[in-house]
């Protein structure tokens, strides 16, 4: 039974998405995998999860390599990490007394930072994938379309929180974040009725980086599912058999 539920779990993490040819295809699939699992190269239920785990494991890479990249966050629209919302309401002003460079400089700086600290994530993404269960495989199959996003997101976030924000400081001192941060508060400081920045920076970037990357995960699980091709290890080929 848990070999059967694992399999579902699989097609639905992996099933190819070539518009009319796509129910056709993943009914030969799925024929050829239970008949392998009846037979004599059958699948042990280890095989099959340790192939979800190396899809997985691919998947979350893949999300960290993105982002890890120069202009991983700065240049994608998606995770950008935007200015705090009291520079935004004073930007044009800001802007018109000739600091322009400055806030761009610090928009730049902010997200660098998160660019140095992602490839943390990838060591604790990769334990998470090591102590998903079969019952992991069933909230998977049973939950929404970002169910293993939401997965790692669920086991990973506290740990991400502890390791991020100190790399995040260190990062942002080292790419000029919180000399650029202070420049632009003491202009801030000059202008009548606004708001200071008395927030914390570093949980500023840390959080936004986070939600760039579990968004780019969830881009990444999106692929998964759609295309099995460029996935593929030699366990996934004995799981899925010969197309």
């Amino acid at each position: 039974m848990k070999s059967r539920i694992l399999i579902l779990v699989i097609s639905l993490l992996f099933v190819f998405s070539y518009g009319p040819k796509a129910d056709a295809g993943f009914q030969n699939w799925l024929k050829e995998t239970t008949k392998n699992l009846g037979g004599e190269k059958g699948l042990s239920e280890d095989e099959i999860v340790n192939g979800l785990k190396q899809a997985l494991e691919i998947g979350t890479g893949n999300a960290v390599q993105t982002v890890s990249q120069t202009h991983g966050y700065f240049k994608n629209p998606d995770i950008r990490i935007p200015l705090p919302e009291n520079v935004k309401k004073v930007e044009k002003l800001l802007r018109a007394t000739g600091f322009g460079s400055q806030v761009d400089q610090f928009e730049l700086s902010m997200n660098r930072a998160a660019e140095r600290a992602a490839p943390e994530a990838k060591a604790i993404f990769w334990d998470a994938i090591k102590q998903m269960s079969f019952a992991d495989g069933r909230q998977i199959l049973d939950g929404p379309d970002d169910a293993a996003t939401r997965y790692f997101q669920e086991k990973t976030a506290s740990r991400m929180q502890q390791v991020f924000k100190p790399i995040t400081h260190q990062a942002m001192s080292e790419v000029g974040v919180t000399r650029n941060y202070q420049s632009i508060d003491d202009k801030i400081k000059t202008i009548p009725y606004a708001e200071r920045m008395s927030f914390d920076l570093d949980q500023y970037v840390t959080d936004k980086a986070l939600s760039g990357l579990y968004l780019m995960l969830a881009e990444e699980e999106k692929k998964i599912r759609q295309d099995p091709a460029s996935r593929v290890t030699d366990l996934l080929k004995k799981v899925f058999g010969s197309q």
